[in-house]
């Protein structure tokens, strides 16, 4: 199956959850946690230490708000990119949350996650 062919409400029943876990375990710092929904190969390209240091340092990435505002949707290909409206309890302003969603055999897996 084509993640692409689920309407806009299939594909968000699965994102916004995704998406709150992540935030929930990107302020806990728990990066077995905060990967467990991460495709193969992503985990795999993820360096440990480095996500480890960053949520170390980052002021952002351990104090993301749960209060989050979808954007829009984008199909391309076999993956569909969710944007969020991202803010954090410490810092002000504003941050885009992108979260790449497709199927890995049976199951849908995360294949990209960023705040910018």
């Amino acid at each position: 199956m084509n993640i692409i062919e689920k309407t806009d409400d299939e594909i968000l029943a699965i994102a916004h959850p995704l998406w709150a876990d992540l935030i929930k375990n990107s302020n806990a710092g728990q990066y077995g946690e905060f990967v467990k929904n991460f495709s193969q190969s992503l985990a795999h390209g993820l360096d440990q230490v480095e996500v480890g240091k960053q949520f170390a340092r980052s002021e952002l990435t351990r104090n993301l708000s749960e209060d989050i505002d979808f954007i829009g949707l984008i199909r391309r290909g076999e993956h569909v990119t969710v944007l969020y409206r991202q803010h954090s309890t410490k810092k002000k302003g504003e941050w885009l949350g992108r979260l790449v969603l497709g199927y890995e055999q049976e199951d849908v897996k995360i294949f990209g996650a960023s705040i910018f």
